[in-house]
């Protein structure tokens, strides 16, 4: 596990700053707007770690996942006067954020009191493994993997914003193109997640009457976009960000620029999270290993899951 911590953290170092060397530097504008955002990100990681250590709810930087975003792009889009491309790379982020936040609430993530909440489930196998049971190495994984790193990694997959002020070319209809792209992987997420929702609800139902379907008795959401990938909300989600890197190509003409950096981190924060989430899964649930072998994790490129 530390292996891939330390993995993760040395490519959020590395990766912005080789995608950057091979960039034009940024506009005076475009620093002091970073300046700005990086002081939103210093706050937000810090209060993450002050109060995941006080109340032992390490789901704090979950809890800011879908709504930091917000502040990040309007406070690009206000410095720009409004720009009609950033004002619609911010709208779209801020579509993403209520349909996240929306799934995050009804499963239990906020509460009245805004330090409680459900916590990720993954969080306490964590603490449970050996090479986190001194405080100080949890505490050293909480400060620099769950704050520092994942607050980060939310204000990098948001800056082709940043990148996109630079531009002199106007808003124009490859533009439009994405956003419809980006709005239709923004549905795809919200149904996988509510097929997701419904089968697990449902099942507990089941369990606690003391009657479980067959169907149910799976255990895991096998059906729907669930059969084709074993990952579709993941799968959306990466898209997503892919999809709004493209709009600073288009904005400024450059194909490979340092704001591809969030997405690239994205990507390999997710095939961590997966390979975690799912040999969690293998270890409760016998068919998930008849699963893994017949359905693609983020692409539909095997066949459909049947039982």
């Amino acid at each position: 596990m530390w292996r891939t911590v330390i993995f993760l953290i040395f490519t959020l170092i590395i990766v912005p700053i080789l995608t950057f060397n091979f960039d034009v530097p940024l506009t005076e504008l475009q620093q002091s707007t970073l300046k700005t955002l990086l002081c939103v990100y210093g706050i937000a990681a810090g209060l993450c770690f002050i109060v995941s250590s006080a109340t032992k709810n390490y789901s704090q930087v979950d809890k800011l996942w879908s709504i930091i975003p917000i502040p990040y792009v309007w406070i690009i889009a206000y410095n720009t006067d409004f720009e009609p491309r950033i004002v619609l790379m911010a709208f779209l982020v801020s579509i993403w954020a209520v349909r996240l936040t929306y799934n995050f609430a009804r499963r239990g993530g906020y509460s009245w009191k805004i330090w409680t909440g459900e916590e990720d489930y993954r969080w306490a196998i964590l603490r449970a493994k050996p090479e986190f049971q001194s405080q100080w190495k949890w505490s050293a994984f909480n400060l620099f993997f769950i704050s520092a790193y994942q607050m980060a990694l939310i204000l990098f997959f948001t800056l082709p914003t940043l990148k996109a002020m630079e531009s002199n070319i106007p808003i124009g209809i490859l533009d439009y193109i994405l956003a419809a792209i980006f709005v239709v992987l923004v549905i795809m997420e919200y149904i996988a997640d509510n097929q997701q929702y419904y089968y697990q609800e449902e099942k507990y139902r089941q369990k606690k009457i003391g009657k479980v379907a067959n169907f149910y008795k799976i255990g895991f959401t096998h059906t729907g976009l669930w059969a084709y990938m074993r990952h579709p909300n993941y799968s959306a989600e990466q898209a997503i960000w892919i999809v709004f890197y493209f709009f600073s190509v288009i904005a400024t003409n450059i194909w490979l620029n340092w704001s591809i950096a969030g997405a690239l981190l994205l990507v390999l924060l997710f095939k961590g999270s997966s390979d975690f989430s799912e040999e969690e899964t293998e270890k409760k649930f016998p068919l998930y290993k008849k699963y893994i072998k017949e359905v693609g994790r983020f692409i539909p490129f095997k066949k459909k899951f049947k039982i």
